[in-house]
């Protein structure tokens, strides 16, 4: 909920320090676009950089302070990097949106090859290790901090030739869980959303590709998708970030180590 005054607007982030990976695009972009209208300030973090300066200059009328860096997830020192230029730049962090990730192939198991598996674990599990590795210890010294980990539906129920994806993202469930309870004491929160099928180019491939792989045309692929939505329809990227807006700001002050569903209605659970 937001409130207005005349003179006046309440923002639920205001001169918090937020880095973003993955924001070039996508849920990315939409979480940088929320949270820069919530008040906050922006470390914005990916392999595309160019994408991230289409970012920026989309966030340019919040007038907020935006750091954009290149970031691997795949390569430790580059997230070691990033975190101490964030860190240089603001003096601390108070959130971390694990955003960034890879759709992975779409394929039967044994015809996944070895270095597919390997890179899909590295960036979409491994890559929010590394991030949270880097950043807590300075959320821990401050007694202070919030972690959004951006996850999926597909790490909860089936769906065919996605198993690199699906078993990444499940695993997000539990790190986020567990680290709810190592971080609590220290009055810092771990939360994870689960969208279902977000509006863009990567669920049209991700779509075109399932398609291919069982025989079937674009359409019906697309009907399989969304056949098991009340809503029947796709999520627009705003609305997993007013999901992160609501889980950095202190409307969700009581809430950690939940998974919250932002699926039109695929996972109820």
């Amino acid at each position: 909920m937001y409130f207005f005054q005349e003179e006046s607007k309440f923002v639920l982030l205001q001169d918090k320090v937020a880095v973003i990976t993955g924001a070039g695009r996508g849920i990315g972009r939409a979480i940088a676009l929320a949270y820069a209208r919530e008040g906050a300030h922006l470390v914005l973090a990916a392999r595309d950089v160019a994408a991230l300066e289409e970012t920026r200059t989309l966030v340019a009328d919040y007038k907020r302070e935006v750091l954009v860096l290149e970031l691997d997830l795949r390569e430790e020192e580059s997230v070691r990097a990033m975190a101490e230029q964030a860190l240089v730049r603001f003096g601390h962090v108070d959130i971390l949106v694990n955003n960034s990730g890879i759709a992975g192939p779409t394929a039967p198991l044994w015809e996944i090859a070895p270095r597919e598996w390997r890179e899909t674990l590295d960036v979409d599990l491994t890559g929010p290790y590394l991030c949270c590795h880097a950043l807590i210890p300075s959320m821990l010294a401050r007694r202070s901090g919030n972690i959004v980990m951006i996850g999926s539906v597909t790490g909860k129920r089936p769906l065919f030739g996605r198993t690199p994806y699906a078993a990444a993202k499940l695993g997000l469930v539990g790190l986020t869980r567990t680290l709810a309870w190592e971080l609590g004491p220290h009055n810092i929160r771990a939360n994870l959303i689960s969208p279902g099928p977000v509006e863009g180019e990567r669920i049209i491939r991700v779509m075109r590709d399932m398609a291919s792989v069982q025989g079937i045309s674009n359409e019906e692929a697309q009907r399989l998708f969304l056949r098991d939505s009340p809503l029947a329809r796709m999520s627009p990227p705003s609305d997993i970030a007013n999901a992160a807006v609501f889980l950095a700001s202190d409307l969700s002050g009581s809430t950690t180590g939940e998974d919250l569903n932002v699926s039109v209605g695929i996972t109820m659970y």
